[in-house]
């Protein structure tokens, strides 16, 4: 070793081979292939030998043979690449105890780069390592506190899953929960799943599957996900992959929830940021001090320490300017006195930094004299400002697990709850100063067993609580119970204990913990609530008012003393009853339900006025009103209903109707036919067989040709008939797309068919009660007719894309100008539903078969548009009227109308007349118009023959691209539904096996 510098002062210079032995500080060196051939004293000191014990590769000895291996292979590979070697191992001491070290070595290069030396130095770190741990237990302390003040959270359930190259196809209902998904889904799509990860983490987990999927390898990763409701969890997945002739099977694995440890992590890393600074390699400087010149030399490290500029002179007045104000004064006295006694020196003080910051240093000085007798001293500094601050956390961690004691403490006072332990090995019991005021005692005045637990218990329930204790150590169920104790000073209080039970590693039970809560007042406002419930019901069984309470789903639950004597059955009687149904009049119950569900589905009150059954039979009307209860969440889980008698209001409503229905009856005799003109002899058949049908349900079928009044008769048998109060409900069937006929009849419910946003009532149940009139039957879709004769028949029928029957209480009045036998034997109407509809068929006839009408239909029309115009007509031109009698009306009574009103908004005289032109004479019957007459029909044998065709040359298949559908160039649909309407039997076509 080579002196180290020179001052430039003086012919004197300072031993460096002295320097690197008396300072504190283990420095060695090695050779270019790693041989470390030197040592300091200090080192040789701290391991007891000489060098040549160590030099070499022996210095592998005195390691931690737990240590050898990794220090090895980083020196071999740093000797190969030429890096700075940095490594912390376990040295061991002469006196054979092992401490923490941390080694670096620095490579000396030549002007060509080669390595020609290495310099290392090692550094204590034993403290360090110390304070880590000590974090560490403090840390441990701190989570088992917030525990405690948790009081008893459970560690998360774990879920498992299953994953082959096609994507997951197993979940346990665990690892849905975790994700805030449905147990009862399907495992997701690998899409799926990368949906439900975190966005920040979703690529590195796209890739992690790629990669396992690639090569089978065991993978441990954590990420985030978020759930349904926006909630960010942290999920961490650990998989191994399953071979089958080395290729890879399937993966397995489990997932479990981490999210509070992930946040306590991060939280306790960000209170930890400073700490972590604390362990940072603490650095050494070296410093040599020649009293006698006053000449101090530095390393570039303790410049560093300084924070001085490495051209700055070191001098004692630079460092006393750089030591803290009130370490100056101690700082300078030791200075004083190592040059006074040559005595060495070791103390720490605080550094203030240019930039104004505080460091800690360590300042180690061992004395020595030169060859001219002159004292020198050798030494080092350290900065020891991460090690304190460390210890400064230290003392504020501590400081704050005393605080959240003291929290947990005071929050157990607070709420009455205390902790306890039981130890099932020792029977010892442990309780917390609550616990212990609980139970009327001073806290922790003496310890407890268990005998003083069950005398305080009291004796009426000490075999019940200690029972419960004992099942829930065989873990069939958890300790949760009320009780009630008695304190020493006698007075009884009662508690409610919880409690969990811990197994050791062999799934054998060792301890119980758990709370005791003081639940003496709230036991005593419930039994006050009670009584005061038991007043509250004594009151409404004493009203005159009829009172009840249903739950949400109808079924009974509450009904007051005055409602029950009227019924005739006690409380627990009509509880068994299915709900208020059973009570209501039967021809009012389908009212109640509609009602009721209509109010239900909305959550609204309502009002209804029905027949409720008495006791002895008899039924009276009550006006009922129903007021829903809600829940937190805004649904109805109550209904409570008030009802009054109104029967003797009803009666005499009825007495009053029935008033009403014999005056309307005669005011009807006098204008029911009022818009039917006529007195030929051919009308006044058709009035009197309206008069005989209307009161009689019976279902009316209407014939005649266009335009001569079908739905002015079915409104004549409406107004006639019993329902004339109620809806007369009029359909043309022919001016309905046939896809939408049964939609339009029948209704439809939400989600039918494409557009049907919403439930839509049909005509039937629009005219419930009344009567519906079918114009143009015979235009109704041979699929749509099975519907209809059904409720001809069964009087019911469904929605469409509905399943509940629904009951028609409708008359039904049909009319059409087509010869529904011609389109029965063409296959386009069923004969069934004819014979149905015409039960009472009334034919119209055409303006040709009663011209003896048209000159009071004349008249009536002139009336009618000359007030809606404004003019006034005297009389009617004869040669007008000759000409309206003589013509043919191929358009009946409709045609009239619209000559009249056409002839009336042009004429300018008192005197009606109309032009001849407008009434061309009919051209006769020629062959070719026969033809047109018969075309309809021809068309449909054509169109059956095509089909049977088609269906032969296939074979009796319809669909796929061999089928009939597509030779005859229709959609299979279309094709099916003419197959049913000409009644084509398409199996007969099908091929014979074996042929």
């Amino acid at each position: 070793m080579r002196a180290m510098a020179s001052s430039g002062q003086g012919p004197e210079r300072l031993n460096v081979q002295l320097l690197v032995d008396s300072i504190p500080a283990l420095i060695h060196t090695a050779r270019p292939d790693g041989h470390l051939d030197y040592f300091n004293k200090p080192w040789l000191e701290y391991l007891g030998v000489t060098l040549d014990k160590v030099a070499g590769w022996n210095w592998t000895a005195f390691i931690h043979p737990e240590d050898v291996d990794g220090i090895v292979g980083i020196w071999r590979a740093s000797l190969a690449t030429g890096e700075i070697f940095e490594y912390e191992t376990r040295v061991r001491r002469a006196n054979g105890d092992y401490r923490w070290m941390f080694h670096r070595k620095v490579p000396l290069r030549d002007a060509n780069g080669n390595i020609v030396k290495w310099y290392g130095s090692s550094l204590d770190i034993d403290e360090r390592k110390t304070a880590e741990e000590q974090l560490r237990r403090n840390a441990e302390d701190l989570q088992r506190s917030e525990f405690y003040l948790a009081e008893g959270q459970r560690l998360a359930h774990m879920g498992s899953w299953a994953f082959d190259p096609n994507g997951f196809y197993y979940w346990s209902p665990e690892l849905f929960r975790m994700h805030g998904l449905d147990p009862a889904d399907k495992a997701p799509s690998v899409q799926e799943y990368l949906d439900r990860v975190h966005p920040h983490d979703r690529e590195s987990m796209a890739e992690l599957i790629k990669g396992v999927l690639a090569k089978a390898s065991t993978f441990d990763a954590t990420k985030r996900v978020v759930r349904p409701n926006g909630e960010v969890r942290y999920i961490r997945c650990v998989g191994a992959p399953v071979l089958e002739n080395q290729s890879l099977k399937k993966y397995v694995g489990s997932a479990i929830d981490v999210t509070e440890h992930e946040l306590l992590t991060q939280e306790l890393r960000r209170r930890e940021a400073y700490l972590t600074e604390a362990q940072r390699l603490s650095h050494t400087g070296s410093f040599g001090w020649s009293v006698s010149s006053g000449e101090i030399l530095w390393s570039d490290e303790t410049f560093r320490i300084f924070q001085c500029d490495p051209r700055t002179k070191p001098t004692v007045g630079v460092i006393l300017s750089q030591v803290h104000r009130e370490d100056r004064e101690r700082v300078q006295q030791q200075i004083d006195q190592a040059s006074r006694g040559g005595d060495g020196f070791d103390f720490e003080h605080r550094l203030q930094l240019p930039d104004g910051s505080i460091k800690h240093v360590r300042v180690t000085a061992h004395p020595s004299r030169d060859s001219l007798g002159n004292l020198e001293f050798v030494g080092a500094v350290t900065d020891v400002s991460e090690q304190r601050h460390a210890e400064a956390v230290i003392q504020e961690r501590e400081r704050e697990l005393q605080e959240n004691t003291a929290k947990l403490e005071e929050a157990q006072r607070v709420a009455h709850v205390g902790y306890w332990e039981w130890d099932l090995r020792t029977d010892h019991v442990t309780w917390s100063d609550e616990t212990y005021r609980i139970y009327g005692l001073q806290p922790q005045e003496r310890p407890i067993d268990l005998a003083t637990i069950q005398e305080s218990v009291h004796s009426k329930d000490r075999e019940f609580v200690f029972r419960k204790a004992a099942e829930a150590i065989q873990g069939e169920v958890r300790a949760d119970v009320e009780h009630r104790i008695v304190r020493p000073s006698g007075e009884v209080r009662v508690v409610h204990s919880q409690g969990d039970l811990k197994r050791d590693a062999a799934d054998r039970p060792w301890q119980m913990f758990g709370t005791v809560q003081d639940i003496t007042e709230r036991k005593q406002a419930e039994g006050k609530i009670r009584e005061q419930e038991s007043e509250l019901r004594q009151m409404l069984d004493l009203t005159p008012q009829y009172l009840g309470v249903f739950e949400a789903d109808g079924s009974p639950f509450y009904a007051n003393r005055t409602s029950l004597d009227y019924l005739g059955m006690s409380l627990d009687e009509w509880r068994q009853r299915r709900g208020i149904g059973d009570e209501v009049h039967p021809d009012d119950v389908e009212r109640l339900v509609a009602e009721s569900n209509r109010a239900s589905s909305i959550g609204s009150a309502y009002e209804l006025e029905v027949r409720v059954r008495k006791g002895d039979g008899s039924f009276r009307w009550f006006l009922a009103r129903f007021n829903p209860l809600y829940d937190d969440k805004g649904q109805a889980k109550r209904w409570y209903v008030a009802s009054t008698d109104i029967d003797d209001r009803k009666r005499a409503e009825e007495r009053l109707q029935q008033e009403n229905v014999a005056l309307r009856e005669e005011i009807d005799k006098a204008s029911m036919f009022e818009e039917i003109v006529g007195t030929s002899p051919a009308l006044k058949s058709v009035l009197s067989r309206i008069s005989k049908v209307a009161p009689i349900d019976s279902t009316v079928l209407i014939t005649g040709e266009t335009g001569t009044g079908k739905e002015l008769v079915a409104r004549a048998i409406h107004r006639r008939s019993d329902r004339a109060s109620r809806a007369f409900v009029s359909v043309n069937c022919a001016a309905i797309p046939r896809d939408l006929i049964a939609s339009e009849l029948f209704g439809h419910e939400k989600g039918a068919f494409t557009g049907a946003t919403q439930q839509r009532l049909g005509r039937f149940e629009l005219a419930n009660g009344g009567t519906i009139f079918l114009d143009e039957v015979g235009e109704i879709p041979v699929e749509t007719q099975i519907a209809l004769l059904r409720v001809l028949q069964e009087h019911e029928f469904e929605r469409v894309g509905g399943t509940r029957q629904i009951r028609a209480d409708v008359r039904v009045i049909a009319a059409t100008n087509r010869d529904l036998k011609a389109a029965i034997s063409a296959g386009s109407f069923r004969s069934d539903l004819f014979y149905r509809l015409h039960v009472f068929p009334i034919e119209i006839p055409s303006v040709r078969e009663r011209r003896a009408d048209i000159p009071l239909l004349v008249e009536y029309f002139i009336d009618r548009y000359a007030r809606k115009a404004g003019k006034k007509i005297k009389r009617v031109n004869k040669k007008t009227l000759e000409l309206l009698q003589s013509y043919p009306w191929p358009g009946n009574i409709r045609e009239l109308q619209n000559v009249i009103e056409r002839s009336m908004i042009l004429c300018e005289t008192e005197i009606f007349s109309i032009d001849e032109s407008w009434l061309p004479q009919p051209l006769p019957l020629t062959l070719e118009s026969k033809q047109q007459v018969e075309l309809p029909r021809r068309l449909l044998v054509q169109e059956k023959d095509m089909i049977e065709a088609a269906l032969k040359d296939t074979r009796g298949r319809v669909s796929g691209a061999t089928g009939a559908a597509v030779k005859l160039g229709i959609p299979r649909s279309t094709l099916e539904s003419k197959i049913r309407s000409l009644k084509i039997n398409k199996n007969r076509f099908r091929a014979i096996p074996g042929t």
